[in-house]
C-alpha cells in the first residue's frame, strides 16, 4: 500500500499544480518546467535529458508540479497528518490518511506500462523506464486519459527522500478530480480519518518509534522544528 497524511480532513488530494494554476494547469505546466530547467539546469545539467527528471527534482524543492506525493510507511503518513505549522491546530481539527492498493492501481495501466514493469520487475517505475514508454507530457496523457496513472520512485537525491520512502503518483491531465477516480476505481481505497481529540497523543506515540521531525528532515531545519514542538506551550 501507498499512504498519504494530510493535516486537515478537509484537505482535497491535488497536485501542487492545480493548487497553483487552477483550470490553467495543464496550459501553464510547460512553462513552468521550461523556466524550471532553464535557469537550474546550471545546478543539475542532468535536467535537460528528461521532463520526467525536472518534474521530479522540481516537486521535491517545491515546484508546482502534477505529481502527488505518497509514501510507504503508515507511520510517514500518520506524522504528516499530525503536523501543523501553528502547533494549536493539532486539538482542534481531525486529520486524515489516505491508502491506495499499488497492485490494484497498476491493473489500471494499458497493456505497454503492465509489460514494462513485469519486464523490469517491478511495481514502481524509475524515471529511466518512464521515459522509454513516454517521453513527452502529450504521449503521457493520452496514454492515460482518465482512466489510470504510473507511481514512480523518485531517485534518491538526498536523505529527506530515503527516509520519507517517498513515492509519486504521475497524474494525467484526463484526471481533475482525484478523489473521484480513486473511489470510482480501486476498491480497496480507504480514508482514515484522525480525531483531533487523539492528535497530541499519537504525536508522542509517534516519537517513541523514532518518527519525528528530526528524522523527517535531516539536519537543522528538522532539528529545529522538532525542538520547537517539544517546547511549545499548549493554548
Amino acid at each position: 500500500y501507498f499512504f498519504r497524511g494530510m493535516p486537515d480532513v478537509n484537505f482535497k488530494l491535488t497536485t501542487g499544480l492545480r493548487r497553483n494554476c487552477k483550470e490553467l494547469a495543464a496550459t501553464l505546466e510547460p512553462s513552468i518546467l521550461r523556466n524550471f530547467t532553464k535557469y537550474a539546469i546550471g545546478m543539475d545539467p542532468s535536467l535537460s535529458s528528461s521532463v520526467w527528471k525536472q518534474m521530479m527534482v522540481g516537486q521535491h524543492h517545491g515546484l508546482p508540479t502534477r505529481l502527488l506525493d505518497w509514501t510507504r510507511s503508515p507511520l510517514i503518513a500518520l506524522h504528516f497528518a499530525n503536523s501543523e505549522n501553528d502547533f494549536d491546530k493539532l486539538a482542534r481539527r481531525d486529520s486524515v490518511v489516505w491508502r491506495i492498493d499499488e497492485n490494484e492501481i497498476n491493473r489500471l495501466l494499458p497493456e505497454k506500462y503492465l509489460q514494462a514493469l513485469k519486464s523490469d520487475n517491478a511495481f514502481v517505475f524509475s524515471i529511466d523506464a518512464l521515459a522509454m514508454l513516454a517521453s513527452t507530457l502529450e504521449q503521457y496523457d493520452a496514454d492515460m486519459g482518465d482512466s489510470a496513472f504510473v507511481n514512480i520512485e523518485p531517485p534518491s537525491v538526498d536523505q529527506r527522500i530515503i527516509n520519507q520512502y517517498s513515492f509519486f503518483t504521475v497524474i494525467p491531465s484526463g484526471i481533475t478530480n482525484i478523489i473521484d477516480f480513486l473511489e470510482q476505481h480501486p476498491s480497496t481505497t480507504i480514508k482514515y480519518v484522525i480525531d483531533k481529540k487523539i492528535r497530541w497523543q499519537l504525536r508522542d506515540i509517534l516519537d517513541q518509534f523514532n518518527i519525528n521531525e528530526r528524522m523527517i528532515y535531516p539536519g537543522l531545519d528538522g532539528l529545529s522544528k522538532w525542538i520547537a514542538r517539544h517546547y511549545f506551550v499548549k493554548e
